[in-house]
């Protein structure tokens, strides 16, 4: 393109704005000289800002050849002005900074920093997710802020023979099962077993502690009577007494908590427990948490050990409805009988047995048995080796629970009968 083509084509002053005649070499208003002007790159449209020109790029920035002819940027501010906080680019919008001098201070964490903060204290807990923070008491990341598992979320135990396991499921955002298991020694030295298994009740206030309570008070209760040589069936009797009495004196709250949340209801659970000595089978409970017995044999019926504290065991009880009419009504799980201060009365159920041939007490919440309810599912849902490998079965029933949407807390214990030789267990 030739000078003549380059000023033919100025209609406006680059300095001024101020229109042009053909020809012209200088600007009438402010005597812009038009030849510099020639002498910019013909290849290179530009674009007006103010009284200035900026070269726009022949194809887009990320994609544009090296050296395209851009800008110069800008030299750094002075360090107390790069102190200054920018303010942040709105959405979809891109600025490119100068490099800054190294000493300016870093915006995001320095990950030494962080290091050294977890470093002096090697036993504080870290969190599961960045791996840099500390979990402050209320169970979060100083550095990243997220939320760290509970203790209680999944629990797993073996003592001896029998094993336990307890998950929050997959709806709830707490676990408000709990479960406690032991071995004592009976008078003649023979060995016996012990399983208790709690399940908070949702609509009551610190349900998780109404059932930690119970389940601990209950089982050190029969881990102390058995070897003093109270029949089974009595210790159970007096075990659930003593938990129903744990879990009411949580209800004894300061002076005026009950004037800020006056429609609570007390903390409450309820509670299933198996005892195993040499040859007796002896069962307790109050509530809708339930006992079934599956012998090694599969050959032999599975069979429920407990009757549900329930509206639909009433019913049926009653005779106003068939089992299956009455566990399909949505007041099917409204239970009769709990542990708490405002429990109607406590009618503590036992009941003893003595099975002909091996096999294993599962004790369980409804959280398990709403997934397998008949003793016949439950028998298929237990392991064949459950008698041998009873952490193993127990982790496989929370799993049929979970698959099946685990919609509750889930937990359950496994006591094999009779009491195997000492030594045995988990595999």
């Amino acid at each position: 393109m030739s000078q003549m083509h380059q000023q033919a084509a100025l209609s406006n002053c680059p300095s001024c704005a101020e229109p042009l005649e053909s020809g012209d070499r200088f600007c009438g208003a402010c005597g812009y000289d038009l030849s510099t002007v020639a002498a910019q790159s013909p290849d290179t449209p530009t674009l007006r800002m103010g009284h200035g020109a900026v070269p726009r790029p022949s194809a887009p920035a990320d994609g544009g050849a090296e050296g395209a002819g851009w800008p110069q940027p800008p030299q750094p501010p002075p360090a107390h002005q790069a102190a200054r906080p920018q303010a942040s680019p709105g959405p979809g919008v891109r600025f490119d900074h100068p490099a800054e001098p190294e000493e300016y201070p870093l915006q995001a964490p320095d990950p030494r920093q962080a290091a050294e903060a977890v470093a002096p204290d090697a036993g504080a807990a870290v969190c599961v997710a960045c791996r840099a923070g500390r979990v402050d008491g209320d169970g979060y990341c100083e550095n990243c802020g997220h939320a760290q598992p509970r203790e209680r979320d999944h629990m797993e135990r073996e003592a001896g023979p029998l094993a336990a396991v307890s998950d929050r499921g997959l709806r709830h955002h707490r676990n408000e099962d709990a479960f406690a298991i032991g071995c004592a020694a009976l008078p003649d030295g023979s060995p016996a077993t012990v399983a208790i298994v709690c399940d908070g009740v949702s609509s009551a206030t610190r349900p998780d502690e109404a059932s930690l309570a119970a389940s601990r008070t209950a089982s050190e209760f029969l881990l102390a009577a058995l070897p003093r040589g109270t029949h089974p069936q009595q210790a159970m009797h007096e075990a659930i007494v003593a938990a129903a009495r744990a879990v009411d004196a949580l209800a004894e709250e300061p002076a005026g908590a009950r004037e800020h949340s006056p429609h609570q209801n007390a903390p409450a659970c309820t509670l299933v427990g198996a005892v195993v000595t040499g040859g007796l089978l002896v069962v307790g409970w109050v509530g809708d948490s339930r006992a079934y017995w599956v012998p090694v044999d599969r050959a032999a019926p599975a069979a429920r050990l407990t009757e549900d504290d329930s509206w639909a065991a009433q019913m049926v009880a009653a005779g106003l409805m068939s089992e299956a009419e009455a566990y399909a009504d949505e007041r099917a799980h409204a239970i009769t009988g709990w542990l708490g201060a405002d429990a109607y009365e406590l009618e503590p159920h036992t009941a003893s047995f003595e099975p002909d041939r091996p096999g294993v007490v599962v004790v369980c919440t409804d959280g398990l048995w709403n997934y397998a309810e008949t003793a016949g599912e439950m028998a298929e849902a237990l392991p064949p080796d459950a008698a041998v490998r009873p952490l193993h079965s127990a982790r496989v029933l929370v799993g049929h629970a979970l698959d099946g949407g685990g919609h509750d807390n889930v937990t359950v214990a496994l006591v094999p009968f009779p009491v195997p030789p000492q030594g045995a267990g988990s595999a």
